[in-house]
């Protein structure tokens, strides 16, 4: 898979999961169904989906600029290292999915974040500078 492929992709899921918290933060998705069922008030849940939000945006944000580097041919130090958290952070966030108490959060939470590391892994890494001819 390419990086452009992987990055537009990323762009679906992302925008999906900015719906998703969305919906939380107005309360159209009850509150006790995610975060593994720990939150404990709405106030609770207004603080972790306003940070989920924002960290959502920022990454749509690095990964616009990633894209619009690849189209240049440019690269960015910054941005990869960034990508790079990307890509630990989905990991992380793999493993506390796999706690979850609900069944959906679990199960597609665990996918989808799983799925994500791995985007962001092909949209970082470096490319081979040679090719192997078999």
């Amino acid at each position: 898979m390419n990086k452009r492929i992987a990055l537009k992709i990323m762009f679906l899921l992302l925008g999906t999961l900015l719906i998703f918290h969305l919906l939380i933060f107005t309360e159209q998705i009850p509150y006790d169904k995610v975060w593994a069922g720990k939150l404990n008030s709405v106030e609770e849940m207004k603080a972790f989906e306003a940070f989920s939000i924002l960290i959502n945006l920022f990454m749509i944000l690095i990964l616009s600029i990633k894209y619009k580097l690849l189209e240049s041919g440019k690269r960015n130090k910054v941005i990869d290292i960034l990508i790079w958290i990307f890509v630990v952070f989905f990991a992380l966030n793999t493993i506390g999915n796999l706690f979850a108490k609900n069944l959906i959060e679990l199960f597609l939470g665990s996918f989808l974040t799983l799925v994500c590391s791995i985007l962001c892994f092909i949209i970082v890494k470096k490319e081979n500078s040679k090719q192997i001819n078999r």
